[in-house]
């Protein structure tokens, strides 16, 4: 197929070398500008403060037009439709742009010729590489109507598009390293469906995903003027082509996969990591492609949270597990707060309030903590909200200072705005029954700015005691029957008036802990609690 002024065809060379499938974009045209002008007028010689608000009306509607794909319609705002509507084509075809994010920005300037210029930023995506960011200006000029037009020309696409110069996109194809886990095993994405999503971010850490280059070139010759976007990470000489070694582990990996099965197909997350270390040893989604919920997702963490309350609470000696907290079935603090199924018990202990996860007995001790004091101890000792780098993306948790008594009710029992993930909640397990936070890690060698405190050892053993017997006696008791010194709390999390609760459990046993959610699984013992069950019970008591 012939160059054309709108698209060069693909070119394939070797591997090793680099295979480059280029397209290049623009027109050959020089394009003078159209339309008419009131001459002695102006944009800005109304009296006004400001630019006509028509004009600046078309150019934001030229703007969302572009934007949504409204290709005719957008060129039908110019001065020049045939030709506006080929160039946004080929541009956007060309250069392989998804959907662009237009946005007016800056303040509008009258132009010596005499049209109006209205800065934008454009944000293109590249499928498969990434976003382009570029400033550019958007020229209107008043007609003889007294409505206004964009007057069509190359630069306002892109400042540096003119009939002498176009862009060529060039891909790299690269072949993703082998990625593996903590013993060499080969981890794929047909055998361990979850971690599809996440060998691509593990490729592109170590330079090994998609690279790729928008050039500005010359029409005539073909050769590259400057390169004006550069995407993906340069391999390393020294790691180039050696497999990709992770924290993973195989057997645990296939575990938490088949124990999301337990699931009944709702939307799920399970991570298990190791305590002494914060070793990601399984992170599993359901469905396994798409959004890791598991390390990114923000979920109100309900009831396994009264673990950090427990802790601050504990931490100031403003409770003990064996006094007297009474659980009512309601407790109102500018709404009604009420337990899971209205339970309730009378003259209970904190240890009770623990085990059974009494919402109100746990509400009613907030008076006990500062404003503020809850999330300052989730940031000093379980390092929550503090900036975490495990190897891939994550969200880190967030516990913001209640805004007023309802919310610091609410943030008691893990609701309000406190936000956490599968991850997090995992990291907060193992920092209650160590005494210590480790930053969780995927893969090794991760920068770690965390600043914590320990926790002292009598906390420590007292939470170690809660979590036991809620085991035993309370909401976790679907784990009674498994091996092993299992502690664990259970979660039942609000979400909205036309949802079912998420569930939620955490559990720790040697040197392991988990944490499951389940999207709408209405209790964390009846949702969680199998999944849970299921990944225990096909795993040794303690990784290798």
């Amino acid at each position: 197929m012939p160059d054309s002024p709108y698209f060069t065809p693909p070119r394939r060379r070797g591997p090793r070398n680099g295979v480059r499938a280029v397209a290049a974009v623009g027109v050959v045209l020089a394009i003078a500008a159209g339309g008419s002008y009131a001459a002695g007028v102006g944009p800005f010689a109304r009296g006004d403060d400001g630019p006509d608000p028509a004009a600046m009306k078309q150019a934001r509607a030229f703007l969302a037009d572009w934007a949504a794909g409204r290709l005719p319609s957008a060129a039908g705002r110019t001065t020049r439709p045939g030709t506006a509507q080929e160039v946004l084509q080929s541009f956007t075809a060309g250069l392989d742009i998804g959907r662009p994010r237009l946005t007016a920005a800056g303040e509008a300037k009258e132009a010596e010729d005499g049209t109006l210029g209205v800065p934008f930023t454009a944000k293109m995506p590249i499928t498969g590489l990434g976003t382009w960011t570029y400033e550019s200006r958007l020229p209107l000029r008043e007609q003889d109507d007294g409505g206004w037009k964009v007057d069509w020309r190359l630069s306002l696409v892109h400042p540096r598009l003119s009939d002498t110069e176009k862009f060529r996109l060039e891909r790299e194809e690269t072949t993703p390293p082998n990625v593996t886990d903590r013993d060499g095993t080969s981890l794929s994405g047909g055998e361990y469906p979850s971690l599809t999503p996440l060998l691509g971010r593990l490729a592109d850490s170590t330079g090994g995903g998609p690279r790729g280059a928008v050039e500005l070139i010359d029409r005539a010759t073909g050769e590259t003027v400057r390169t004006e976007a550069a995407f993906g990470k340069k391999p390393d000489p020294a790691t180039d082509g050696r497999p990709v070694r992770t924290t993973l582990d195989a057997t645990w990996q296939s575990a938490a996969e088949q124990a999301l099965t337990e699931a009944d197909g709702e939307n799920a997350a399970l991570v298990a990591l190791r305590i002494d270390n914060g070793e990601v040893l399984a992170l599993a989604n359901s469905p396994s492609t798409g959004f890791n919920r598991a390390a990114s997702g923000t979920y109100a963490p309900g009831s396994t949270w009264k673990i950090v309350t427990s802790s601050a609470l504990l931490l100031k000696g403003a409770v003990e597990p064996d006094d007297v907290v009474d659980c009512p079935k309601y407790l109102t603090v500018g709404k009604e707060f009420h337990n899971v199924e209205t339970s309730e018990y009378p003259g209970a202990t904190f240890r009770k309030d623990f085990t059974e996860s009494c919402n109100t007995a746990f509400i009613s001790l907030r008076g006990k903590l500062d404003e503020g004091e809850l999330g300052k101890v989730a940031r000093t000792y379980f390092g929550v909200g503090q900036e975490w780098h495990i190897g891939i993306p994550t969200y880190d948790g967030s516990v913001p200072v209640p805004k007023d008594e309802t919310e610091k009710a609410a943030s008691m029992i893990g609701q309000g705005r406190v936000q956490a993930n599968p991850l997090i909640m995992a990291s907060v397990t193992a920092t209650a029954v160590s005494g210590e936070f480790h930053q969780p890690s995927v893969t090794a060698g991760n920068e770690d700015e965390t600043r914590t405190e320990p926790l002292p050892g009598g906390v420590v053993t007292q939470l170690r005691e809660l979590m036991r017997a809620t085991v035993t006696d309370g909401t976790a008791h679907v784990l009674a029957d498994l091996p092993g010194e299992i502690g664990a709390k259970t979660g039942t999390a609000e979400v909205s008036d036309d949802q079912d609760n998420n569930g939620w459990l955490v559990a720790h046993r040697g040197n392991v802990a988990v944490a499951v959610v389940v999207e709408e699984g209405v209790t964390g013992g009846g949702s969680a609690g199998p999944v849970v069950h299921s990944l225990l019970s096909a795993v040794p008591e303690d990784p290798s």
